[in-house]
């Protein structure tokens, strides 16, 4: 078949359809939702193709729409897009399995406590099948991290924000060496050298032009670059560049000088050709171009001048006979989604993996396990020895004891939230590319956290319990224990919830604590049940708020075993605890403390279970098959199955 070659000359090149993914795309449209306006127009039937051992570079001004036709590409369009048109692999429907192509995310979203080494390793575990050993997916880990230079920085932590770490491109690199472990054929980059200097920028893009030199596979590249140095711009095989969501130009980047020139744009001498590009069709700023000794011509116009001279060029006519000629091969349907590993070897590396980000973090829970013992000993100190001699006084002071740690210590559980949004991205990067599903990650997630958070529950606990002069006995303190260390794990749990609805940090910090907050006035602290009002209040609030059953679980633990003297007129007089629960605070007796407990281990399952079901919902808003516009233009008709890779369950 027929290609261009970097200088623009035709040639013939056949390459084995077992070792390359061509990608076509053919009056490709798509539109998102904006407001009352309707449907706004962001791609407007481009037309173009990528092939093996090539680099495609996606080029134009901000909101050009080089983000919006790398996702459509790789099947990642968002929820309010649609998109008509024909997306092809090899020539065909189809879609693209795990470990066929990989998406390289503009943001570097990794563990900042994990070394190079160590990130490498989890993610070979994770993405390689269970039939390889352990030590040859460590090889495979270490020669990907030699393809991309990091053999140096190999024991470095990644670092982030207030801890030192990689440099920007060692974690763009890093971030690369995750997603190419499975030798994927077709590789996405989303603004590769996005905060990279132009060193910094050819390194990382000549290593990533350079890989099938490396390992014998011919991978096809798509990258969406937003102003590319002169060097790095003499790296790519071939350009595409947009202009408010219409091509400008498609073909050989070493020939797109010469189309400017033609058409009256010529690159001045000694400029970086990108630069001239981007400010020839950038029309933001409405500023006029120098054409010549004419004068000059509005940006608008010489955007239109270079649309038109494209669609009547040969240039194009060439694109699309490519194209029809990729169709028209055999190339065959791609191999099936490659295996990765098991469901129960995910589990366990997962749980590995986010133990030692624990651990390492100190923001995570062991700054939370500093404050709950401060805590604790202010309230060791104030409450210290209750006692039981004025039954009221007692009874009232163990009740503000037992209510500051049911709502405020549980309360402060939501400061791990910043370090869990952190893990989020990670999840949704990973997830989004197939490395693992939901239910491998809450699991994991959840039996991590068990040791720190029984960690923060026995010790801060036993510090406040003792001293304050409570039930005696190894029962009552387990009991209290057990209740801290299930209300934390619920308000864990809620957190994930809010932080799947609401990603923003800020948002989600106020929205977890307006719910924490409603839960607190309707749990049958502050007033007692059936003071409440019934609307809302009463039912459904007081019911479905953990804080009334870990309220009543630990009163009753407290109470139910004491009896307390009154002085009256006639005399002393003796009221059990089981009175005070029932008649004075209003109790529920018809169960015992341990019930309250099961139902707060409950909530903490179905809290998960919101969660995954949060997740499955917005993998389903996402659309798998493209659907027609509202109002489609005349020359698109076709529509098909989106690329994309399907996450796990």
């Amino acid at each position: 078949m027929q290609s261009n070659n970097r200088d623009g000359n035709v040639v013939r090149t056949m390459v084995p359809k077992e070792n390359g993914v061509f990608l076509t795309w053919e009056d490709l449209w798509v539109t998102v939702t904006n407001g009352k306006e309707g449907r706004k127009s962001i791609l407007e039937g481009v037309t173009g193709y990528a092939q093996p051992g090539e680099l495609l570079a996606i080029m134009g001004p901000s909101g050009c729409g080089k983000s919006t036709l790398l996702d459509a590409l790789a099947g990642r369009s968002g929820s309010n897009t649609r998109q008509s048109g024909e997306i092809l692999i090899n020539g065909l429907k189809q879609k693209l399995g795990f470990g066929t192509s990989a998406y390289v995310t503009q943001d570097d979203t990794l563990m900042t406590t994990l070394t190079v080494r160590e990130a490498m390793y989890y993610s070979a575990q994770l993405q390689l099948p269970d039939s390889m050993s352990k030590s040859k997916k460590k090889e495979i880990a270490d020669i990907t991290i030699k393809e991309m230079g990091l053999e140096d920085a190999m024991n470095t932590r990644i670092g982030g924000p207030g801890a030192k770490g990689l440099s920007s491109g060692q974690k763009r690199r890093v971030s690369i060496c995750i997603e190419i472990l499975t030798r994927p054929k077709l590789l996405f980059l989303d603004e590769p050298t996005s905060g990279l200097d132009s060193a910094a920028s050819y390194y990382v893009m000549s290593r990533i032009a350079s890989l099938h030199k490396r390992d014998g596979i011919r991978r096809t590249i798509i990258a969406s670059i937003h102003q590319p140095s002169s060097e790095v711009f003499q790296i790519f095989h071939n350009l595409c560049l947009l202009s408010s969501g219409r091509t400008v130009y498609f073909g050989p980047a070493s020939t797109a000088t010469e189309f400017f020139t033609t058409n009256g744009f010529p690159c001045p001498t000694l400029q970086n050709p990108s630069d001239h590009f981007l400010k020839t069709i950038n029309k933001d700023f409405g500023k006029d171009l120098e054409q010549g000794l004419d004068g000059g011509i509005p940006t608008e116009e010489a955007i239109n001048s270079l649309t038109r001279s494209y669609k009547s060029s040969e240039i194009y006519q060439q694109v699309r006979r490519q194209v029809s000629e990729i169709c028209k091969q055999d190339w065959g349907a791609l191999e099936k989604k490659r295996n990765h590993a098991g469901f129960v070897i995910q589990c366990l590396v997962l749980t590995r993996r986010s133990f030692v980000n624990m651990y390492r973090d100190i923001g995570y829970y062991w700054l939370r396990l500093a404050i709950y013992v401060a805590l604790a000993i202010g309230l060791a100190t104030v409450f210290y020895d209750v006692g039981s001699s004025y039954a009221y006084a007692s009874i009232q002071v163990r009740g503000s004891l037992i209510m500051f740690i049911t709502a405020f210590l549980t309360f402060m559980t939501i400061g791990g939230f910043p370090s869990f949004v952190e893990d989020m991205k990670v999840f949704d990067r990973e997830r989004l590319n197939g490395h693992y599903g939901t239910c491998a990650f809450i699991i994991s997630n959840s039996f991590s956290a068990i040791p720190y958070l029984l960690l923060i529950s026995l010790i801060p606990g036993a510090i406040a319990y003792y001293p304050s002069g409570l039930q005696r006995g190894a029962e009552h303190f387990l009991f209290f224990a057990s209740i801290l260390f299930a209300c934390m794990m619920l308000v864990e749990s809620l957190m994930m919830i809010v932080a799947s609805i609401v990603p923003n940090l800020l948002m989600g910090i106020i929205t977890g604590a307006g719910v924490q907050g409603l839960m607190m006035l309707g749990g049958g602290i502050f007033r007692y049940p059936n003071d409440l009002l019934k609307p809302f209040w009463k039912y459904p609030l007081y019911y479905i708020s953990f804080h009334k059953y870990a309220y009543q679980g630990l009163f009753k633990n407290e109470f139910e075993k004491l009896t307390f003297s009154i002085d009256k007129a006639e005399g002393p007089t003796n009221i059990s605890g089981k009175e005070i629960l029932r008649n004075k605070l209003q109790m529920e007796m018809g169960y015992s403390k341990w019930v309250d407990l099961a139902i707060l281990l409950g909530m903490v399952v179905l809290y998960r279970l919101f969660f995954l079901g949060f997740i499955k919902t917005m993998e389903k808003i996402k659309p798998i098959v493209t659907t027609f516009m509202s109002t489609p233009p005349k020359q698109t008709t076709q529509v098909m199955v989106n690329p994309s890779i399907a996450p796990l369950v």
